[in-house]
């Protein structure tokens, strides 16, 4: 289905209009499978599946071509179109973002990585691993849909959000950590286990960040505003300022 583009935005030209609309398309088909690789591998993780492992690793070459074929598209259309103003800002925060899907994209793959190197050194999950694998994984994965989502309604607004659960992502993930230096610091047997969940905690902080970049993406392509390297109160403030 081709995402609509909104009518304020529609061309004399209707083919640049279904190009633009294609392009956020295929940002999103690459987005579906991004989110399965992340899903997949926090499974193969905390159930200890070295199959389902194995097949997010394999699936990354989808991954990287997704990343190829979106980012010509981007030139071709900027080459081609020569685009302004929001059109522009459209096909430059899509580039911007298939980039983030693309690391974390990475990140699923150490993710799995991570389960195929336990299972060699005949490591068990422990289950405050688990625990804390899943539950900090539940904010992240609900980050990268509703991400998705916002792309496909180009809702900025809901990025707003995302980069507010982003900053609950990072708060858990230091209380984790915490919780499992301790543990590990009680149970030195527990050493090699509780260090391949810190990395794999570690790998979903990013999948955040990388997902809280994609939501600033989304802020400049539909408003103009540039909210990089914003505190969550600056980005309200600007964004604010926009509606007076």
């Amino acid at each position: 289905m081709v995402s609509e583009i909104p009518q304020a935005e529609k061309h004399i030209f209707q083919k640049f209009d279904v190009e633009l609309a294609n392009l956020v398309d295929k940002l999103l088909e690459m987005g579906g499978l991004v989110e399965k690789q992340l899903n997949d591998a926090i499974n193969a993780f905390t159930e200890m599946d070295t199959e389902l492992a194995s097949a997010v690793i394999v699936n990354e070459e989808q991954v990287d071509e997704f990343d190829v074929e979106i980012d010509q598209l981007c030139v071709r259309l900027i080459a081609m179109r020569q685009p302004t103003a929001s059109d522009l800002r459209l096909i430059l925060g899509v580039g911007k973002s298939v980039q983030d899907l693309e690391r974390i994209g990475d990140e699923a793959d150490k993710i799995a990585q991570l389960t195929l190197q336990m299972s060699e050194e005949g490591s068990v999950s422990t289950s405050i691993g688990r625990s804390k694998i899943r539950y900090i994984a539940k904010y992240v994965s609900e980050m990268l849909r509703q991400v998705l989502d916002a792309y496909g309604r180009l809702d900025a607004d809901l990025s707003l959000t995302i980069a507010r659960k982003d900053k609950i992502v990072e708060e858990e993930q230091e209380s984790a950590t915490r919780e499992l230096v301790t543990y590990m610091m009680e149970d030195p047997r527990s050493i090699s286990t509780v260090m391949h969940v810190m990395w794999g905690l570690r790998s979903l902080e990013r999948v955040g960040d990388h997902v809280e970049n994609m939501a600033e993406h989304l802020i400049y392509t539909v408003k103009g505003v540039d909210v990089r390297h914003s505190t969550l109160k600056e980005m309200k403030k600007k964004i604010r300022k926009l509606a007076r």
